[in-house]
């Protein structure tokens, strides 16, 4: 199984590293050394009241509870209804997960599938869709259509089929109508569907732009009833606060949707001590319950793409995509590991787009999680 997983993507970023931080300037507004928009790992602070949370739960010397408390499971059905539009949520079909990269990462090994069982995920995609895949010992296969499958039974479809919306890396959103051709397409085959959804909060579409969106404050969810048809059966919601809420390193997230499918995925759970800390659960509950921060954060966020996206664009590359999230989908309609070069030139390091997947290969990944001083530099050196 090991043998089977790919090299580690980020270990061939080293040599563009060292280039982008040997970058100097005699221009003080470009600044010095490297301008590091390769990873979306949060810079900000921790919100005080998030902070707050943990600290009043430090004492916590008794085991905390796989399932997580009733209250933070309710807290959580009431975002999903607040926030995204999908009432009804059960809090037997919540979970709090370590993350949400150790849940994509380990749900076709805690589904139970393994040899001669398909794992499906977009064809642009986050590495880990393919790695949980292998990990389990399941076939990955990646598609952006439920064509792409030919003509399927119960027993030929995949038994997994991922969604990202908004995807990282392409920021792209799936509507309502998708969303409910995909369950449509999935329940007839007895397909489960999972959907990642950790950038929802980060929404950049004019309200003209979302259509029959147009009255969710985020994007729509796999659990909105529009979707669904009032059944969660065979669908299972992935969110993480690290980026809403930058709880990156308090590793706080959930997973939601189909009762009986969360409840099998915490029968495994409990017997492998994959626990998330009580102190978390804690800080977990309040992030999903204070919207004030959330908003805050999403406005430091859409300044900096409104900095960076144009000058992305006089230097010369094209914005695809990138309707919500915490990237920019760029193309030089160059090959990816050109155009990272070129960029490490000027101390800016970016995510080339091969890691996503072949059909990536001549874009790059451009995180706004940096600092306002480093966005303005990276600004800067673009436009110098």
């Amino acid at each position: 199984m090991i043998s089977s997983l790919p090299d580690f993507p980020w270990d061939s970023l080293a040599p563009a590293k060292e280039r982008a931080r040997a970058f100097s300037s005699d221009d003080p507004a470009q600044g010095e050394g490297i301008v590091d928009l390769s990873v979306g790992t949060p810079v900000d602070p921790t919100p005080e009241v998030v902070q707050q949370a943990l600290r009043d739960a430090a004492d916590a010397p008794g085991y905390p509870q796989t399932w997580g408390t009733a209250d933070l499971r309710e807290a959580i059905g009431q975002w999903f209804e607040r926030r995204r539009g999908a009432p009804g949520v059960d809090p037997d079909g919540v979970l709090p997960t370590v993350g949400s990269k150790e849940l994509v990462a380990w749900l076709p090994a805690l589904l139970g599938l393994g040899a001669g069982d398909v794992v499906a995920f977009p064809r642009i995609a986050y590495p880990t869709y393919d790695v949980g895949t292998r990990i389990a010992g399941a076939t990955p296969f990646a598609a952006d259509a439920t064509t792409a499958f030919g003509p399927t039974t119960a027993a030929t479809a995949p038994k997994l089929l991922w969604l990202n919306t908004p995807s990282n890396p392409t920021g792209k959103v799936l509507g309502v109508e998708h969303l409910a051709k995909v369950v449509a397409w999935a329940r007839e085959r007895g397909v489960v569907v999972a959907s990642d959804e950790c950038y929802a909060e980060l929404d950049w579409r004019d309200q003209s732009d979302r259509g029959g969106d147009a009255a969710l404050p985020t994007t729509p969810s796999l659990l909105d009833p529009r979707v669904t048809g009032g059944s969660h059966e065979g669908l299972l919601v992935v969110y993480s606060t690290s980026k809403q809420s930058n709880l990156a390193g308090y590793r706080a997230a959930f997973a939601a949707g189909d009762p009986t499918l969360v409840r099998s995925l915490l029968e495994v759970r409990k017997h492998a001590g994959m626990i998330v800390p009580w102190p978390v659960q804690r800080a977990l509950l309040t992030a999903v319950s204070d919207d004030e921060h959330v908003a805050v954060q999403r406005e430091r966020y859409r300044a900096r793409r409104a900095a960076l996206r144009p000058a992305l664009e006089r230097w010369g590359l094209r914005i695809d995509d990138s309707e919500a999230g915490l990237y920019l989908w760029a193309t030089a309609g160059e090959p990816s590991r050109v155009t990272v070069d070129r960029l490490a030139d000027l101390g800016i390091l970016v995510a080339p787009g091969d890691f996503y997947g072949v059909a990536g290969e001549q874009h790059v990944r451009v995180a706004l999680s940096a600092t306002d001083e480093r966005i303005a530099a990276a600004v800067a050196r673009l436009d110098g």
